[in-house]
């Protein structure tokens, strides 16, 4: 049985009166989709309704998605003119969203570019690898850099998209023989009955409407297999702590972490 998410599943980074900046939870889709279970987009629009006390339908611009098992920073418009804006800005790479993985065993190169030719099976919902010029093959591209690797059987990769095909980064990393961690579909078999490890953790764009950089940073859970990386090393750089040295989400001003 699915879990059923509420509000209290949801990380709210930034509200304001364009945008509305969340955390996604694992395994929730980020809009409806036909196994029928509640939506972010959905539970999203009731909580507006319901903070705001707004009659008739609630309108929340989906501007980019997140695939059901994938959790982290989402951004969603709250009016058409944001979404329109948004939108652009993913068309003209204004938008940078930068993911961690772990994956099983480690990439022969440290840091590198993955190009590959992805087509999608319509039937079974699973991409794969096509070579030059087969019909309906999509070009695919991504930028990785290993953070950490233990004992070369788990590595922490940090992951920047070039381009946002379906299943990407779960592809093109089981292609050169490194599925990510937990996901069954695509070879990490080996690690059944784990979340998915894969987290959108930086997401940054220009305000719709202020223009102001804005990035929002959000840190993976404290579980398997990402407790085996000293996760903070990388991404304290985007934070301040609280009293007990927890992470806490927040609004910066910088994504670098070179």
């Amino acid at each position: 049985m699915s879990k059923q998410f509420t509000m209290d599943d949801v990380k709210i980074l930034h509200e304001d009166n364009s945008v509305l900046v969340v955390v996604k939870p694992q395994n929730i889709p980020s809009q409806a989709d036909n196994s029928g279970d509640l939506d972010l987009l959905s539970l999203l629009k009731g909580y507006i309704k319901e903070k705001y006390n707004k009659p008739g339908e609630v309108y929340l611009g989906l501007v980019h998605r997140l695939d059901r098992p994938t959790g982290g920073v989402m951004v969603f418009a709250k009016n058409s003119k944001s979404a329109a804006r948004l939108s652009q800005q993913i068309v003209d790479g204004v938008m940078q969203k930068k993911y961690l993985t772990t994956v099983l065993n480690c990439p022969k190169e440290q840091k590198g570019e993955l190009v590959n030719y992805l087509k999608k099976n319509a039937l079974t919902n699973n991409v794969y690898v096509a070579t030059v010029g087969t019909t309906g093959a999509k070009r695919a591209e991504l930028k990785y850099k290993v953070l950490e690797s233990y004992h070369d059987a788990v590595s922490l990769l940090e992951v920047e998209l070039g381009t946002g095909r379906s299943h990407q980064i779960r592809v093109q990393f089981q292609a050169i023989g490194c599925p990510v961690f937990g996901d069954v579909r695509y070879g990490g078999a080996l690690s059944k009955g784990h979340n998915l490890a894969l987290w959108a953790y930086s997401l940054s764009f220009d305000h719709p409407i202020s223009k102001e950089r804005m990035v929002f940073v959000a840190y993976p859970p404290q579980r398997e297999p990402w407790v085996r990386f000293d996760v903070h090393k990388y991404l304290d750089v985007f934070k301040d702590s609280d009293d007990e040295g927890m992470p806490l989400f927040e609004k910066v001003q910088h994504s670098n972490l070179d």
